[in-house]
């Protein structure tokens, strides 16, 4: 067995040598901070795509990464104890967590709808068949926060993290007729562009839309945004009864005729009424 060899310090007190550091040692620390910052930026490239995707499964990731499965299920491992992922337990792929939201900033609103939401969300695409979304007030305009996709949907268009005009929305025009007056006819007296020829964009016209909306207690907008496209809407609300965000159930318009969309309008404040009881409202 080899021993420590031992030398007299300048006290004449015998000490260890200290092993020379080798060079391999040093290339490793030296490439310590890349590597940090190469496994930081992969994990946000997570996230980027299940934002872009809305679910995805382990080999998918890896494949998006470039990065074999097991660095893939690490990353996901990471984020999914800190609240940024979660699994579907039913399914296996990963989707964006709380904690994405938590971090976004005006999280108090956009943290409780979305953890109620989901499963709202969620029933309401299987049962219509069609895409659903839940969309809040982002400044002018409306963003969607949750989407779910029904087994008859025909698109894989993602509109999560999307910022629709609150016009030309059903989603939209639920959020604009429910805001305070001074605000909403502020909104309404601007410019508004036309995007398809059936967008309403005239201020007595919107006015006579959002008074309806509210008598009603929902919202329909029939390619006001893109053509082919139709879309219902019913108000989600806070425990103290605000507006704080729309469910909307969309699909193509061969499919949702005028009887369709008033079923679908049923159904969907049906869910509202659901999920801003999940929010407290009507307690």
């Amino acid at each position: 067995m080899t021993g420590t060899r031992k030398q007299p310090d300048q006290n004449g007190e015998p000490h260890e040598d200290r092993p020379e550091e080798r060079p391999e040692s040093r290339e490793k620390q030296s490439k310590a901070a890349p590597g940090s910052v190469q496994s930081v930026d992969r994990a946000v490239s997570v996230l980027e795509i299940l934002a872009r995707l809305g679910e995805a499964g382990v080999t998918e990731i890896a494949d998006e990464l470039g990065v074999h499965k097991s660095t893939a299920f690490r990353l996901l491992g990471v984020l999914e104890n800190r609240g940024l992922v979660n699994q579907a337990k039913d399914r296996g792929k990963y989707f964006l967590g709380a904690g994405v939201l938590r971090l976004a900033g005006a999280a108090a609103v956009r943290l409780d709808i979305s953890q109620e939401g989901g499963p709202v969300c969620r029933d309401l695409a299987d049962e219509l068949g069609e895409t659903v979304n839940i969309a809040i007030l982002d400044d002018d305009a409306a963003v969607n926060i949750m989407q779910a996709r029904g087994p008859a949907s025909v698109t894989a268009q993602n509109w999560l993290g999307r910022r629709t005009p609150l016009h030309a929305t059903s989603s939209g025009k639920i959020l604009l007729a429910h805001l305070p007056t001074t605000l909403r006819e502020g909104l309404i007296a601007r410019t508004l562009p036309r995007l398809t020829e059936h967008t309403v964009t005239g201020t007595v016209a919107l006015r006579g839309d959002l008074e309806a909306v509210v008598d009603q207690g929902f919202a329909v907008a029939v390619e006001e945004l893109e053509v082919g496209l139709a879309a219902v809407a019913a108000p989600v609300r806070a425990h103290d009864g605000k507006v704080i965000g729309a469910l909307s159930a969309s699909g193509p318009v061969y499919r949702l005729t005028e009887d369709r969309l008033t079923e679908l309008a049923k159904r969907t404040v049906v869910a509202a009424v659901e999920l801003s009881r999940r929010m407290g409202y009507g307690f």
